[in-house]
């Protein structure tokens, strides 16, 4: 069968995709260099060799995406018959989600070096959802009304609304790592942000917000590639700034940065994945993999009827009003 015949999703080998990126982490600075860039952990052997896998992972990108669409929606329709039922003060019918813990909302946070694929993973996986479900935010540097506050203040106003998917592309592990390699803060101040973050993000998932955390992990000689074609694409000029080679030049400072923030931020409440993002079709396809056992977990579903299905269905039939 070739890959644009595929109709099933195929699951990861030998266990979850979860499984395979999960940080290895004690609480100290994660082994970055223990994850090769290029490598493709979980990948099936349906998805064939060569060219092919590229073909095969893309197919099972869009199936995944269908189902992340009516996970979405069941998550929508879930905190909205909940609002409703508050708002008419009466108790719902039970349905998946409601009354039980459930989370809400789910928050999906990207962090990667320039040209690790934010934007792509934002459009070839988030973008298979309902555009109306989806609360996009990205982070750059703060404004003058946003530096008056703690860093957490404009991260807290992004939050998506119940029933709504968000997705932080850069995010408010920007503060421990730009912050901490341009020396924008004090030490003292950026290493006391671990414990705030780590409290921040208790305070989502006891309030109802799932988070997963995702560092797209990339090559150096991958990102001069990349950056090499946006100098070189007349149409990728926009994506191009300066500012890009000087980060880079602090290549290591910034993987040291990364390495102390996953392995001190990684919780069970709040886990961090490091997904290799040399190949633009695995990364897409293992990020698709986390939402969708994300969304499993969850155990979703479509609420019940807060009222009588037969009788609006009589009301119906007399032209309406109280029949």
């Amino acid at each position: 069968m070739r890959a644009d015949e595929e109709t099933e999703i195929v699951v990861p080998a030998g266990g979850p995709v979860r499984q395979w990126l999960r940080v290895a982490s004690d609480g100290g600075p994660v082994d970055l260099g223990a994850v090769d860039p290029r490598s493709t952990p979980g990948l099936p052997a349906a998805a064939g060799e060569g060219k092919e896998r590229k073909l095969w992972a893309r197919r099972q990108v869009e199936l995944i995406g269908a189902g992340l669409g009516r996970q979405q929606e069941m998550l929508f329709a879930t905190a909205a018959a909940g609002a409703h039922a508050a708002h008419a003060s009466t108790p719902t019918r039970g349905g998946a989600g409601l009354g039980r813990g459930r989370p809400a909302r789910l928050l999906l946070v990207l962090q990667a070096m320039d040209c690790g694929g934010k934007d792509g993973t934002v459009k070839r996986v988030a973008g298979a959802m309902n555009p109306l479900g989806l609360h996009i935010r990205s982070f750059g540097p703060p404004t003058r009304q946003e530096l008056r506050h703690d860093f957490l203040w404009r991260i807290r106003r992004a939050l998506p609304p119940p029933g709504y998917v968000g997705v932080f592309n850069r995010s408010h592990y920007e503060d421990v790592l730009v912050a901490r390699v341009d020396a924008l803060v004090p030490e003292q101040t950026w290493r006391s942000r671990y414990d705030q973050i780590n409290a921040f993000e208790r305070e989502l998932v006891d309030g109802g917000v799932t988070v997963v955390k995702v560092m797209l992990h990339i090559s150096p000689e991958e990102q001069a590639r990349r950056l090499a074609q946006r100098l070189t694409d007349p149409t990728k000029h926009w994506k191009y700034q300066p500012s890009d080679l000087d980060s880079r030049a602090r290549w290591d400072d910034y993987q040291a940065a990364y390495a102390e923030a996953l392995g001190r931020c990684d919780t069970d409440a709040a886990p961090w994945f490091v997904v290799p993002a040399d190949r633009k079709w695995y990364r897409d396809w293992a990020v698709a993999h986390l939402l969708r056992e994300t969304f499993e977990g969850l155990d979703l579903g479509y609420p019940a009827a807060g009222f009588d299905v037969e009788r609006e269905l009589r009301r119906l039939a007399s032209g309406g009003g109280d029949g």
